[in-house]
């Protein structure tokens, strides 16, 4: 028994210089990886006095994507707009100024959409 009692001081000893470090390094030391930057899509403004525009209320309108890609739809007007697809694949609900809404398009065609609060604002996502 005082053997063993005498043996853990010496063990605890071990691990703490194990554990200690030193000026010296082994390691090489590497860079930080870079933070991805998100990706917001093909922007589409919701320009200034949609409400009363037509094919204009969409800056660009129309707009081309890839398959895969995504448009993103910023409200820099002072009331809120949707993004509303006519045939009901997507709808963005009220967009508030200064807001965004994005959409990733899966498969290539033409998508005829509206905004449905001012349904005189119209515009088109071509995706090839």
């Amino acid at each position: 028994m005082t053997i063993r009692l005498a043996l853990c001081p010496l063990l605890l000893a071990a691990v703490v210089a194990c554990g200690s470090s030193s000026s010296y390094s082994s390691s090489t030391p590497t860079s930080p990886s870079p933070t991805p930057t998100p990706t917001t899509g093909t922007p589409v403004s919701i320009v200034t006095g949609a409400s009363t525009l037509t094919a204009t209320a969409y800056a660009p309108n129309p707009v081309t994507v890839a398959v895969g890609g995504t448009v993103t739809w910023t409200n820099n007007d002072s009331t809120s707009h949707t993004s509303t697809s006519d045939s009901g694949a997507w709808s963005s609900g009220a967009i508030a100024p200064g807001a965004k809404f994005s959409q990733t398009f899966s498969s290539a065609g033409t998508f005829k959409y509206h905004c449905s609060l001012h349904p005189g604002m119209v515009g088109t996502v071509t995706v090839q």
